[in-house]
């Protein structure tokens, strides 16, 4: 099993459109997917038109808001074929002073102790990460092998990433099988001289990881509204095929 974050200290850059569209991307090629929401927005429930009443806190905590138990399988919410969601949402500030309050040499690995389903269950874990660094950011990258990051090629793009190095370094002291496997540039408009500059310095910088551009595709912004992904709103938007390279670039990684 493949388990991938798709992380980045900025917001604003198309985590959430990238990590929803991976995942049902996969999931459409016949893998299996569990999507684990890790933001306190709770977007991705939004964005795949579902409304689970459970999600990550009742997963790990095993009990609801209201301190009521929650059997652990009654959290994973079933989205699409072959893929699965754990929902986010506000319960996660209660889930970080949950982990904040377990003991110290133990906390930083309760989520990875977690996410370990019986063998052969799913092919891939996503994880949709909020911006930022506690508890939870270091619990997913103890649990994830590798970091997809996504950079718009807009504003400073640089300043978000190189922050985030920062913390991934910390999280690869911790867990050393945690690589950074992929920069993905999003936004990417052709007429814009800014994507241009900033697409050439990420190609030069990360030859082995760079990815193909997400080009800006206003059916991107418009899918979530109506609760869908970019392959199901319109399958013929530059959008789709672009998340379809994305897609394939991962795949193919499974056997490089």
């Amino acid at each position: 099993m493949r388990k991938i974050a798709v992380a980045m200290a900025k917001g604003g850059v198309g985590k959430t459109t990238t990590a929803v569209n991976l995942a049902h991307g996969l999931a459409m090629r016949g893998h299996r997917v569990l999507l684990v929401d890790c933001d306190t927005q709770g977007q991705t429930a939004k964005f795949l038109g579902i409304a689970p009443p459970h999600g990550l806190y009742a997963f790990i905590t095993g009990q609801d808001a209201h301190g009521q138990p929650v059997d652990r399988r009654d959290t994973i919410a079933p989205a699409r074929p072959n893929l699965w969601l754990l929902g986010g949402g506000i319960g996660l500030v209660e889930l970080k002073h949950w982990l904040g309050e377990q003991p110290r040499n133990l906390r930083q690995s309760i989520l990875a102790q977690a996410l370990v389903p019986r063998d052969g269950a799913l092919d891939y874990l996503i994880f949709d990460c909020a911006p930022g660094w506690d508890v939870l950011s270091v619990n997913i990258l103890m649990a994830a092998t590798e970091v997809l990051c996504p950079v718009a090629l807009q504003g400073p793009a640089l300043e978000g990433l190189k922050t985030f190095f920062g913390y991934l370094m910390s999280a690869q002291r911790r867990n050393e099988a945690l690589e950074l496997k992929y920069i993905l540039p999003t936004m990417y408009d052709r007429r814009t001289r800014q994507s241009s500059v900033i697409h050439h310095k990420l190609q030069k910088l990360f030859r082995k990881q760079i990815c193909d551009p997400i080009r800006y595709n206003v059916r991107l912004s418009e899918a979530p509204s109506r609760g869908q992904s970019i392959f199901e709103y319109r399958r013929t938007a530059s959008g789709a095929s672009d998340y379809d390279r994305l897609v394939e670039r991962i795949t193919n990684g499974a056997r490089s």
